[in-house]
């Protein structure tokens, strides 16, 4: 008999998962181009399914395509479903164009190793599980980001999630039926117990700290706005340097001054980008009239994000009296920052130590799906390091153990929040789906 602190994952079968996974829609570096509902979304889905079916797990799928593959608690109960919540385990399958192989198919294929090692055992747990496979995590090629889960939370509409299009002119609602994947299940609108998230830090801070395991507390606030400056168009061989309104000009003081201002005052978690700029009328030889930038905010803290967005203001008055320019910043998104559960998060730091592992609290930089289910369900995330902190890049890497480290602490935290039945002692390890209990 095995004690259950003793459990530990199939490190060799989880990476052979995630290479059998990283070969679907593999690219020549090393990458994968698996974008949301293309034929390669959908053989990846037919493999989660496949890997799924194989462990008696009953596969579900809603209106937007999110799948659930479905382990049920203790049998005999007489208890409907719907009275019995799941703890949700998982992440997402699709890609950036030249992504990584790890950013998504760990968290999913992780917690399918995690449910695998429970049917090893023996162990059936005092609720069901859920391992789910979220659509459109990356709004690569539908916008926005997070659809399924947004959808499920009712964070977003699904008519309008359903309507979404891709450059080419096809909607999200026909891109599922092309591939199968409109299922009949509702989206959202039962309770789940808990949700927790494996994933890829994407980011160098774990690697740089020699750090095993990240035990996230929470999301960053992120704030989207355009911003506008419009000067007058001027010949750029007869008009004078003191005689020109010119936006550029008055953009490059301000591109200067607020990136000035977050580096000094906003120090350590302040974020600041500038992603897509474009002058009118984009003449060779014609001072523009106008200059356009995205600007990208982020903080984990909303209050320093008001200060953070009243310094991108002060900054373009400045910059624009300067140049006799004028300027306009349109809202585009904000997202609030997010706090995780504390009891996920404790479950998620015990996690670590029960198994030797290194951890310390981090705030997640990039959106997850985990922002999401935290409006419906205690949530927690868990990071790995990845190689450079490098991702949405083909060169995203990390190492077997890294994953297996991942996928014993989510085994860990799961047990944590669904007790095990019994909860002292484990049956031999089995081969057979379902073992004895």
């Amino acid at each position: 008999m095995t004690a259950i602190s003793e459990l530990r994952v199939n490190g060799d079968r989880l990476w052979g998962r995630l290479e059998e996974m990283a070969r679907i829609g593999a690219t020549p570096a090393g990458g994968v181009h698996r974008l949301a509902l293309s034929d390669e979304d959908r053989r990846a889905r037919d493999l989660f399914r496949a890997w799924a079916g194989s462990l008696g797990l009953a596969v579900s799928v809603d209106g937007i395509g999110n799948m659930f593959a479905r382990r049920e608690g203790p049998e005999g109960t007489g208890a409907p479903a719907e009275s019995r919540p799941p703890l949700v385990l998982g992440s997402h399958l699709d890609s950036q164009p030249t992504g990584g192989r790890f950013d998504g198919p760990l968290g999913v294929l992780a917690a399918l190793e995690v449910v695998e090692t429970l049917e090893e055992h023996g162990v059936r747990t005092a609720r069901p599980i859920e391992v789910v496979n979220w659509t459109n995590e990356e709004g690569a090629r539908f916008p926005p980001a997070m659809m399924g889960s947004g959808v499920f939370s009712a964070r977003f509409d699904l008519a309008d999630a359903l309507g979404a299009t891709d450059p080419d002119g096809m909607t999200v609602s026909d891109a599922i039926d092309r591939i199968g994947y409109r299922g009949a299940l509702p989206v959202g609108g039962r309770p789940i117990a808990a949700a927790l998230e494996l994933h890829i830090e994407q980011g160098p801070i774990l690697e740089e700290d020699g750090c095993e395991i990240g035990v996230v507390t929470g999301v960053q606030g992120a704030r989207w706005f355009d911003l506008a400056i419009v000067g007058e168009e001027a010949h750029a061989g007869s008009t004078p340097m003191s005689r020109r309104t010119d936006p550029v000009a008055a953009l490059g003081r301000f591109l200067v001054d607020v990136n000035r201002r977050v580096e000094r005052d906003f120090a350590p978690h302040g974020r600041l980008t500038f992603g897509v700029l474009a002058a009118e009328p984009a003449s060779r030889n014609t001072v523009p009239g106008r200059v356009t930038v995205s600007v990208d905010l982020r903080h984990p803290d909303d209050a320093t994000l008001d200060d953070m967005e009243d310094a991108l203001r002060e900054a373009a008055t400045d910059a624009c009296l300067e140049r006799g320019a004028a300027w306009r910043l349109d809202d585009v998104w904000r997202s609030p920052p997010v706090r995780f559960s504390g009891r996920c998060i404790d479950a998620v730091r015990a996690a670590a130590d029960l198994c030797g592992y290194s951890s310390m609290p981090m705030v997640a930089g990039a959106g997850h799906d985990s922002v999401h289910t935290n409006d419906v369900a205690p949530t927690g995330m868990i990071f790995v390091p990845c190689e450079g902190g490098i991702s949405h890049n083909e060169a995203e890497n990390i190492t077997p153990a890294q994953a297996e480290a991942g996928a014993n602490v989510l085994l860990h935290a799961a047990l944590r929040l669904v007790e095990p039945t019994p909860a002292d002692m484990l049956s031999a390890p089995t081969n057979q789906p379902g073992g004895a209990a």
